[in-house]
C-alpha cells in the first residue's frame, strides 16, 4: 500500500496544470496586446481559484475562450477550475487526506457523470489546439507547455476524482516527457520543472528493490533533486510559484518537515485570506509538530502548538474574513477539528466535533459517514463503548465511502485503540 500511495502522489498533485507558464516573447500565437489581456485574465482567474471564488474564475476563463478561441489556455484553465471545484465540493482539497489509507480503497463516492463529460470535453479541446499548433511549429514552447499541463491535469482528475489509476499514470508520464522537451528548448523555463521535480521526488522515494528495477527500465530519480527543483519553482517561477508551494506542503508533510509546512501555509494564507483550507493545513501542521515535540520530551512546546492549532479552528468558525467561503464547508472544519483533538488525546471533545460535522446543514454525505466512524473511535478511546457501538451502527446505515463499512464492522467486533498523548485534563 505504501508504494501505491507514493506512485499515486506523482499524478495527484501535478499542480502545474493550473498555473501554466507564460509564453516566451518570440511566440506569434497572440499579439502583444492580446498577450497582455490574456495574462491579466489568467492571473485574475488563478487568484480567484486560490481564494475559492470559482464563479469569478469561471467568468475570467470563459472570457479567455471568447477572446481567443484558437488558444488552448482558456479551455485548459476552465478544466482546471472544474477539477479544483469538484475536489472542493467533495471535501478532497486538503492534502492531509491523501496520507490516509482509506483514500486508496473503493467506495460509493462516485462523481457526477456530467462533470466527467464536461472535463473531458474541455481537456480534449485544449489538447487538440495545442497539438494543432505543434504541427505548424514543432518547437513552439507554449504549445508544448499547455499540452504537458493538460496531460498533467487529466492525470490529476483521473486519480483524485475518477480513481482511474493506470490512466492517470499514463497521462502523468506524458506530462513529464513534454515538460522535459520544454526544458531542452529553453533551460530557463523554470515553471516546467514542477512536474519533473515531483517525478524526481517520487522515483527517488521508491523502496530500494523497486528503485533498482525502475532504474533498469530507465526510470531514475532523486528525492533531494526533486525537492530542489520544486523549491526553485517556488522561488523563481512566473506562474507556478504558488502551485509549487502547494506541492511542497504535501511533500514536506511526508518528510515530517512541519516547520517548513507552517512557513508555506502561513505565507499562502496571508496572500489568499479567503482560502480557509490553508488555515486548516496550518492547524494540521501544528498538531503534527506537537507530536514531534512530545517525542522530544518538549511538553511545553507540544502544548503550545496544540493550543495554536485549536485556536486556529476556533478562529475559522467565527472569522468574518473567511466566512463567505467557509460557510459551505463548516462540516470539514468541524471534522478536521475533531481529528486534531483526537490526535492530541481530547477524546470527548473530539467526539463532539465529529458529531457537529453530521449536523451541519447540507454537509457532504461522505464526510458525514466518516464523521460517525471517527466519533465511534473517539468514544472507544474514551472508554465509552456503548456510545461507540451506536456510532458504528450509524456508519453501516449510510452509503459506504472509502473503507468506512469495513472499519465499522471491525469496530463492532473490537474496540478501537490508538496511541495518544495523555493531556493533563479534558478541556
Amino acid at each position: 500500500m505504501a508504494l501505491r500511495k507514493l506512485v499515486v502522489l506523482v499524478v495527484l498533485v501535478l499542480m502545474g496544470a493550473i498555473g501554466a507558464a507564460a509564453q516566451p516573447p518570440s511566440s506569434s500565437w497572440l499579439t502583444d496586446a492580446e498577450r497582455a489581456r490574456f495574462e491579466e485574465l489568467r492571473r485574475s482567474g488563478l487568484d480567484a481559484v486560490y481564494n475559492i471564488d470559482y464563479d469569478k474564475a469561471n467568468r475570467d476563463f470563459n472570457e479567455i475562450v471568447k477572446l481567443y478561441p484558437n488558444h488552448p489556455g482558456g479551455y485548459q484553465l476552465l478544466a482546471a477550475r472544474l477539477w479544483i471545484k469538484t475536489l472542493y465540493e467533495s471535501r478532497r482539497l486538503q492534502v492531509s487526506l491523501y496520507s490516509s489509507e482509506s483514500f486508496y480503497t473503493n467506495g460509493d463516492d462516485k462523481v457526477d457523470p456530467k462533470i466527467v463529460t464536461e472535463f473531458r470535453n474541455l481537456t480534449r479541446e485544449a489538447k487538440r489546439l495545442a497539438e494543432a499548433k505543434l504541427k505548424q511549429e514543432p518547437k513552439n514552447i507554449e504549445a508544448l507547455d499547455f499540452l504537458a499541463n493538460t496531460e498533467g491535469l487529466k492525470a490529476s482528475f483521473e486519480e483524485a476524482v475518477e480513481r482511474r489509476h493506470f490512466a492517470a499514470l499514463r497521462d502523468g508520464n506524458d506530462a513529464v516527457d513534454h515538460h522535459r522537451e520544454v526544458l531542452k528548448l529553453d533551460p530557463k523555463y523554470v515553471d516546467a520543472q514542477i512536474t519533473i521535480g515531483l517525478y524526481e521526488y517520487v522515483v527517488g522515494s521508491l523502496p530500494l528493490p523497486v528503485k533498482i528495477l525502475a532504474g533498469a527500465t530507465g526510470y531514475r530519480g532523486s528525492k533531494k533533486r526533486g525537492l530542489a527543483l520544486l523549491e526553485q519553482v517556488a522561488k523563481e517561477g512566473r506562474w507556478s510559484q504558488d502551485d509549487a508551494k502547494t506541492v511542497l506542503i504535501l511533500l514536506y508533510t511526508r518528510e515530517k518537515r512541519f516547520a517548513d509546512v507552517l512557513k508555506l501555509t502561513r505565507e499562502l494564507s496571508e496572500k489568499y485570506p479567503r482560502n480557509y483550507l490553508l488555515r486548516l493545513e496550518t492547524a494540521d501542521a501544528l498538531v503534527s509538530l506537537a507530536g514531534v515535540k512530545r517525542k522530544e520530551k518538549d511538553l511545553a512546546g507540544a502544548v503550545q502548538s496544540e493550543k495554536e492549532a485549536f485556536a486556529t479552528f476556533d478562529e475559522l468558525l467565527r472569522d468574518r474574513n473567511v466566512r463567505d467561503s467557509a460557510i459551505r464547508s463548516l462540516d470539514l472544519i468541524h471534522f478536521k477539528y475533531g481529528e486534531a483533538l483526537l490526535i492530541a488525546g481530547y477524546n470527548d471533545r473530539a467526539a463532539k466535533e465529529f458529531l457537529a460535522t453530521t449536523k451541519v446543514e447540507r454537509a457532504e454525505p461522505g464526510l458525514i459517514t466518516m464523521a460517525h466512524l471517527y466519533a465511534a473511535r473517539s468514544y472507544d478511546v474514551a472508554g465509552k463503548r456503548d456510545e461507540a457501538l451506536a456510532q458504528y451502527k450509524e456508519v453501516l446505515a449510510r452509503p459506504n465511502v472509502y473503507d468506512a463499512h469495513d472499519e465499522a464492522k471491525r469496530g463492532l467486533r473490537q474496540a478501537y485503540k490508538a496511541d495518544q498523548p495523555k493531556p493533563d485534563a479534558e478541556q
